[in-house]
């Protein structure tokens, strides 16, 4: 009998896939929840509003990875790092400056990096709105998609809001922000500051920016829990995972059947695929292709279903890797190499934590390996590498030949085909090859019915 997998866990433990992507300490979306339940519980907010502010504060990020190409772009920096370091910032000019100067075109040449710090100076607002709004719009979108609620949805899409106003991307005031969002941001900044400095900074922080970032009322909770020593050592204990898990109102807890556990690989697909222009759409179409040669190999239904959603996730490593890395129109050099070949560990670390997709871990985390133990990252044979992991890397590489990349355009599948043929029995398995060949025939079969009936 397959044990009860509840919602929390899968969630807890994806969050911190958006922690990495917003170049933040592991357990970052974790600590903000057990900070932002205590405001909540504070509140007397009900069971139901509290379950919403549970996943409100888990999934406060993401949309983190939509905006990630475009910060590369605009300020030529390493978006993680560049995220890192925003999450720190104050409104205040002089903080707002002194970050730019700091992070914007740093290894960049003179010229280059005056022309993107004028670019910064003149358009400064509209950039940081723009950016703002696609992150929050996109969070809410594949929240939705998860079928979270309106209320979890609204706290994401309010989340940069500030209190007296200035906030992004609609401006809104006071209470026209959502609570929950009030809440999450609130949490953020605690956290930020607490990893940076202790207690004693993050509640100086948060304070300084009463009345203009946060809810007075909400910031005198966090002045209240001060001196509460055990509040604050839990966002450093070993078990902070199992700490927030008891937040969750026992009786709104979410079982996930079948079905839901592929809406959230889906929706975690989105955020992947959302991190490069180059990568939209590719964790949607490893899928396909990984199942359409499941179906020639005879697997059976079950089967098919595990596997387009272990490779619906199976790229969720590359969240950790800059988009300085991923989107480079060029060959990576040696430092680069190291960030991509990281993320196969990553992603298996990720889905390790996760009972529902612990199986799929492997995946993750050999899909990059080769039949002749030259691939990465841990340079694996052939008799390690298990057969669902090469339909996914054989997916994964046709994918890759067909779609565009930084520096070159998509390939067609003929060619495809002619360049992976040349890889058989070294990165690519023969019969997996085979049965996507095959695959192909039957869908050009009903597609052209008529001119295959005419040949």
């Amino acid at each position: 009998m397959q044990d009860v997998v509840y919602l929390s866990e899968v969630v807890g433990a994806l969050s911190y896939a958006l922690d990495i992507t917003e170049g933040q300490p592991v357990g970052h979306s974790l600590r903000c929840c057990w900070i932002g339940m205590h405001i909540g519980m504070r509140l007397d907010l009900s069971e139901e509003e509290l379950s919403d502010l549970y996943y409100t504060l888990l999934l406060k990020d993401i949309g983190c990875s939509s905006n990630a190409a475009r910060i590369c772009k605009l300020y030529l920096a390493d978006d993680l790092n560049f995220k890192n370091s925003y999450k720190s910032v104050d409104t205040k000019l002089p903080e707002i400056l002194r970050f730019l100067i700091s992070n914007t075109a740093r290894k960049s040449g003179f010229v280059e990096r005056l022309q993107t710090m004028i670019n910064v100076a003149r358009n400064g607002g509209e950039i940081a709105r723009e950016l703002i709004e696609t992150r929050c719009q996109r969070g809410a979108d594949i929240a939705r998609s998860m079928r979270f609620s309106e209320t979890v949805c609204q706290g994401i899409l309010d989340l940069d809001e500030h209190w007296d106003g200035t906030g992004q991307p609609l401006r809104r005031t006071g209470n026209e922000i959502s609570l929950f969002a009030r809440i999450a941001l609130l949490s953020q900044v605690v956290d930020v500051f607490f990893m940076r400095g202790g207690a004693e900074a993050a509640v100086a922080e948060v304070s300084n920016r009463a009345g203009r970032w946060f809810e007075p009322g909400l910031v005198a909770i966090i002045q209240d829990l001060a001196s509460d020593a055990k509040f604050w050592q839990v966002l450093l204990a070993n078990d902070l995972d199992h700490c927030v898990a008891s937040l969750e109102p026992r009786a709104r807890m979410r079982e996930v059947d079948e079905d839901y556990l592929d809406d959230i690989a889906a929706g975690f697909a989105q955020v992947v695929d959302a991190k490069s222009p180059f990568t939209a759409g590719h964790s949607d179409r490893v899928s396909i292709f990984a199942d359409l040669i499941a179906e020639e190999l005879g697997y059976a239904p079950d089967r098919r279903r595990w596997l387009k959603r272990a490779a619906l996730l199976h790229d969720i490593g590359k969240l950790g890797v800059s988009n300085s890395v991923l989107d480079k129109n060029g060959r990576p050099d040696e430092d680069e190499w190291v960030q991509i070949r990281q993320h196969p560990e990553l992603g298996r670390v990720i889905l390790s934590k996760i009972s529902a997709f612990r199986t799929m871990a492997r995946i993750a985390g050999d899909h990059h390996e080769r039949l002749d133990g030259k691939g990465y990252p841990h340079g694996i044979s052939e008799a390690s590498i298990d057969l669902d992991t090469r339909i996914v890397t054989v997916a994964d590489i046709f994918d890759a030949l067909t779609a565009d990349r930084p520096y070159r355009k998509a390939m067609s599948v003929t060619d495809a085909f002619a360049i992976m043929q040349k890889d058989l029995g070294t990165a690519i398995d023969p019969t997996i090859f085979a049965a996507l060949q095959r695959g192909f025939v039957h869908i050009e079969d009903i597609t052209n019915p008529e001119e295959n009936r005419a040949a």
